[in-house]
């Protein structure tokens, strides 16, 4: 037991702390220094918090220990004194972020050449963000006055804890006018202009990576912080910068300047994809997103459109010749010349713009048949699911635009459907894919890859060609198809694609007609089929195992307070139950008389420990609060009638020493052997009285939610509960006669 442990022991860091001389090394390789620290030990935080402990602290994480440490050992130390240090003690705050010696130790570490240590420089950026977020004002203050912070920062943005200070800066710097001077400052530092210069095709591609993510974080974090801090009416200069014109134009010239590597292109599109992204959506809302066509959520700021709209051609360059990539071995085969991530970003980057429903780019992308390249891909690279999602997004945008197409893009369609339909081919392509894949799995092939995606596509068109404002336009398309063309159309849409799409609905595992694990396979369900009543049933069953199921059933707090007015609430609903004696009336109230006592509140209460006889019969007194049924089914005796339910007793609950020499041997309490069954369908308050034992408790809840329905049992748990209280009643009647023996 827990008991048998002595919690009250002296901590061995109060014993260090009591001896002189003790060392900072001493404490740290105490295994519960970090509890005791977070616990406020007073005793350590006033030693730890001494000029020459802080300033070992901070030299454990600013400095390279020595080499010739063991590998698992040698960052034991900072990594303790990291943790120290940020602990959130406000002792430790104060000192460090109070002490300008402190801060500015901490800050040479930011003056050494790169590359820097990763463990350390992760450390570091922990021990400043949470000053920076405790200690702001001091800190910032600090930081401002360093002419070159954000250039060495950025000097060593190859590690990716510096990208984390930069972000701590923006986003946890309070309160919001405070806030608004710190992106101010950073914006006049030239923050933005300086990462996107990172982004040029000669740097080096861990620092291309670092920058775009931080770019990306930085536009989420701003538009996110945005609409949250509804007071500030001032915009933020860091987004603004971000969403200008000049900047987007500046990144991609970076991207397409000199020679076009795949890291610069991924790392430039990632960047333009989030500017394009104002709201980021979950999974289960991409496809109604894109679905929605033009009616979108937000609009994309113009300026960045009209700096992409040049450099078009440039990714549609991209597509056609990408940078070189050597075979791959995939579980298909050999890939010859792979996908790319560069074109499948240009891919992402196709859909979100034909999302914004912009008339020029649209335009542009028709003049180019982007399109039509996208498709090549497409029925090329069968399976690349990434491109295929893509592809069907761009399709699903230029049927959809007609759909929701407006007054104020009257031409929009001419210049995206008949495309599609025309100089792309996109139902004659349907068609023969569908006729390949066919022949394929005919000759025992696999099922290619891109059939899913292309379902998809195919029911797009129809869905536009039965309903939606533009039906009659991709009608009249449909109908210049060649007739050949268009009969194989009509018979897939009819025939083939209905039956795929009727497969496709299908339950993989059908829920109907199964049989429990029971040998009684015969057995009706007592429940009606309804599902609507199974599951309220079973939302009744769970309800009766929760914490507050007295509270809810039959009857509340109330009904138990000892005010006047309510001392009798729960007595006096008894007499809304139908009580008819069937038979055996004469053993019935015999049977009340000598077991069941009146409940009479000016009875005096009798001392527990009075020296008496003991009697271990038990007394129960059965309340019961509702008009449902109570069944015992025991051998024949007396019957009642509960309304329509039969209730029978016998000595099952009855047995004493007196009438029964064997009960007193069997349990030394009570007699179960004959007791068969019990159906409660609510609730019922039991309450015990332990003959010259414990006359006033109360065990409520030992037999409360028992289930029995027929054969059935429900609620394992309950049964186990109750009979545990049982036992227990049990135990502690035996362990009084024991006690009152001696």
């Amino acid at each position: 037991m827990f008991w048998k442990f002595d919690l009250n022991n002296t901590s061995h860091i109060d014993q260090l702390l009591d001896r002189e001389g003790v060392t900072l090394r001493e404490l740290m390789e105490e295994e519960d220094v970090l509890q005791e620290c977070k616990a406020q030990n007073r005793k350590l935080l006033l030693f730890l918090s001494k000029d020459h402990c802080m300033q070992e602290l901070v030299t454990l994480i600013t400095e390279e220990p020595p080499a010739d440490l063991e590998e698992k050992t040698r960052f034991k130390f900072p990594n303790i004194a990291c943790e120290l240090l940020t602990s959130d003690v406000a002792l430790i705050n104060d000192k460090l972020g109070g002490d300008e010696s402190l801060l500015e130790k901490l800050y040479h570490f930011l003056e050494q050449e790169p590359p820097l240590n990763p463990l350390l420089a992760s450390f570091f950026s922990k021990t400043i963000g949470n000053l920076i977020a405790r200690k702001t004002d001091q800190v910032i203050s600090f930081l401002r006055k360093k002419h070159n912070f954000i250039s060495l920062v950025l000097n060593h943005i190859d590690a990716s804890a510096m990208m984390d200070l930069l972000l701590r800066l923006i986003s946890c710097v309070e309160p919001a006018l405070l806030r608004m001077e710190v992106l101010n400052w950073l914006n006049e530092e030239r923050l933005i202009q300086r990462l996107t210069e990172l982004m040029h095709t000669g740097r080096d591609e861990e620092r291309q990576s670092n920058a775009s993510q931080t770019l990306c974080d930085i536009i989420r974090l701003s538009r996110d912080q945005a609409n949250q801090l509804s007071e500030v009416t001032e915009p933020d200069p860091l987004l603004a910068v971000l969403e200008s014109q000049e900047n987007v134009a500046e990144l991609l010239k970076n991207m397409f300047e000199g020679e076009r590597t795949e890291a610069s292109v991924v790392n430039g599109t990632q960047v333009l994809l989030t500017l394009l992204e104002s709201r980021r959506s979950g999974l289960e809302g991409l496809m109604d997103l894109y679905s929605q066509g033009c009616e979108r959520s937000y609009t994309v700021n113009s300026s960045i459109l009209r700096a992409i709209e040049p450099h078009i051609k440039d990714f549609q360059q991209l597509l056609l010749n990408p940078p070189t990539r050597s075979a791959i071995l995939t579980t298909v085969g050999v890939l010859e010349q792979p996908l790319g991530s560069a074109r499948l970003h240009v891919a992402r980057l196709v859909a979100s713009l034909l999302q914004t429903c912009d008339l020029s780019i649209c335009q542009e992308i028709c003049r180019l048949n982007t399109m039509d390249l996208l498709l090549d891909l497409f029925f090329k690279y069968t399976w690349n699911n990434f491109l295929h999602l893509q592809v069907e997004l761009c399709v699903a945008s230029i049927l959809n635009h007609s759909v929701h197409t407006d007054l104020q893009n009257p031409g929009l369609q001419n210049h995206e459907e008949r495309p599609l339909f025309q100089h792309c081919r996109l139902v004659q392509r349907i068609l023969g894919a569908w006729e390949e894949n066919d022949k394929i799995q005919a000759e025992g092939g696999r099922r290619r890859g891109n059939m899913g995606h292309l379902t998809r596509i195919a029911n797009t068109v129809v869905q536009n060609l039965e309903k939606g404002l533009a039906h009659s336009q991709i009608n009249d398309l449909i109908k210049e198809l060649p007739e050949d063309c268009r009969g194989r159309w009509e018979s897939f849409v009819g025939e083939t694609l209905r039956e795929t799409n009727r497969r496709n609905t299908v339950d993989l595992v059908s829920t109907h007609n199964l049989h429990s694990s029971s040998e009684d396979d015969d057995m009706e369900s007592p429940f009606p089929n309804d599902l609507s009543i199974q599951q309220a049933f079973s939302d009744y069953q769970i309800q009766q195992m929760t914490a507050n199921f007295v509270d809810q059933f039959g009857f509340n707090d109330e009904e138990f307070s000892e005010h006047d007015e309510n001392i009798n609430a729960a007595f006096d609903r008894i007499a809304e139950i139908n009580f008819n004696i069937d038979a055996n009336a004469a053993a019935f109230e015999a049977c009340c008389k000598e077991r069941i006592q009146q409940f009479d509140d000016c009875e005096e209460e009798e001392d527990i420990w009075d020296e008496k006889e003991i009697n271990y019969a038990t007394q129960i007194k059965v309340n019961l609060f509702t008009e449902h049924h109570l069944c015992l089914c025991t051998d024949p005796g007396w019957t009642a009638s509960f309304g329509e339910t039969e209730v029978s007793s016998s000595s099952t609950w009855a047995g004493s020493p007196q009438q029964d020499g064997e009960g007193l041997q069997d349990t030394s309490w009570a007699s179960f052997t004959e007791f068969h069954c019990i159906m409660l369908h609510t609730t019922l308050f039991w309450e015990v009285d332990m003959w010259g034992c414990v006359r006033t408790s109360r065990f409520r809840g030992a037999w409360q939610s028992l289930n029995f329905d027929k054969e059935y049992l429900f609620g394992f748990e309950t049964l186990v509960f109750a009979t545990s209280g049982i036992l227990s009643m049990h135990n502690q009647l035996v362990t009084l006669q024991r006690e009152r023996k001696t």
